[in-house]
């Protein structure tokens, strides 16, 4: 049985950071332990510095909670399982506060930090081939009664998809001696959709971004090479919505925003080059759902720098617009790129070399060098 938390306590690669408590106004509070302020590092350097004291999240928008803590929660996906998984056992999902989710989370989240009490399923996981995951998410996607779930199953898939988000089902597995997110298509999605994702993994690479490394299994599900670990370490990843207290329901962030937290997080030029150049690839393939949790940043050998790119594929986004504006347009243009990188302070003459280079890379491209055109970018299909 699930039990009601009232103070948790958050560590870092099995390193104590601090206590998490709620208030009586439904806000969270935390505060650093003395000995992470004389050794460690700030989690969230914008909202939890580094100092001593007591400190207050907002209410909104993560319900109370701080926004780097709301990234080890799992969303979408991961957010379904917990709550069927809470059915099971008897317990409304309603009635839980976010630190009895942490509670959920423990020491099975994404990234680095870790939460106790720990209420984590305890689930031994054995290997399977990847068909058998499928096998076991199209169950799951078709079942409509939650009651009548396999529990085993339920609880299986719970502990594989960890606190990762967004709404395609996924698993974090070992392959290979490496640790792997793969995904499996929703009933939403279009029939070749790891094919798609795949080969827009592989345009992304071609246009100079930074990915991990992608493949596709089997010929049919896609999967990424996890960035948040290096073998048995665990690397602090934290999101543009958890960083700026930004919303990823909803439009909340224009690209300018982001060039200009990349700057003031990393404080390397390279990293806001990094940035531009996905903005330019997002507006120039119509990946419209770029929103607020598809961008992150990871803390690695005493500096942030921007994450490897995730999640790159043509979307409709809200009301066919992008989630994050360019330049304040949802339908935005190059021309609108240029005037982020004027409104941002980003040199004018990079951001024309990076427009170019991303062109060069893709111009070269046509239909008569894929066998299947059904997962071109629809920008290509023209040529």
């Amino acid at each position: 049985m699930v039990k009601s938390v009232s103070l948790v306590e958050v560590s870092y690669q099995n390193q104590p950071v601090g206590k998490l408590a709620i208030t009586p106004n439904r806000t969270c509070a935390f505060e650093y332990n003395l000995e992470w302020i004389s050794n460690g590092f700030s989690l969230s350097p914008f909202y939890l510095p580094l100092k001593s004291g007591v400190m207050q999240a907002r209410l909104t928008p993560f319900d109370g909670l701080f926004g780097v803590f709301n990234d080890s929660l799992p969303d979408g996906w991961g957010r379904l399982l917990v709550d069927r998984w809470l059915v099971n056992q008897g317990v409304d999902p309603h009635g839980l506060s976010v630190l009895d989710r942490l509670s959920l989370v423990g020491k099975d989240g994404m990234g680095a930090l870790s939460y106790a009490p720990s209420q984590s399923p305890g689930t031994e996981v054995t290997t399977h081939p990847l068909h058998y995951y499928a096998r076991q998410v199209e169950q799951l996607i078709g079942e409509e009664d939650p009651g009548s779930d396999s529990a085993g199953s339920l609880e299986e898939l719970l502990k594989l998809a960890g606190s990762s988000g967004g709404a395609r089902p996924k698993v974090l597995v070992t392959i290979e001696g490496e640790e792997w997110l793969v995904k499996f298509r929703a009933s939403v999605d279009p029939e070749k959709v790891g094919e798609i994702e795949y080969h827009y993994s592989q345009l992304a690479k071609k246009c100079g971004i930074v990915m991990p490394e992608t493949r596709l299994f089997e010929r049919t599900w896609f999967g990424t090479r996890r960035f948040d670990r290096r073998g048995e370490t665990r690397i602090h990843v934290h999101s543009a919505a958890g960083l700026l207290y930004a919303s990823h329901r909803m439009p909340s962030l224009d690209y300018s925003e982001l060039l200009k937290a990349t700057m003031a997080l990393t404080r390397d030029i390279n990293e806001v080059a990094r940035m531009f150049r996905l903005m330019v690839f997002n507006v120039r393939i119509g990946n419209k759902d770029d929103h607020a949790k598809n961008f992150s940043f990871v803390y690695e050998n005493g500096s942030w720098k921007l994450s490897p790119a995730y999640d790159l594929l043509p979307s409709s986004g809200f009301g066919g617009q992008h989630t994050t504006t360019v330049n304040g347009n949802g339908n935005p243009t190059l021309a609108d790129c240029l005037e982020v990188a004027r409104a941002t302070g980003f040199p004018v003459k990079r951001a024309n070399e990076i427009i170019g280079e991303v062109e060069a890379a893709l111009e070269p491209l046509s239909v008569s060098r894929i066998a299947d055109p059904s997962i071109l970018p629809p920008f290509l299909l023209s040529n």
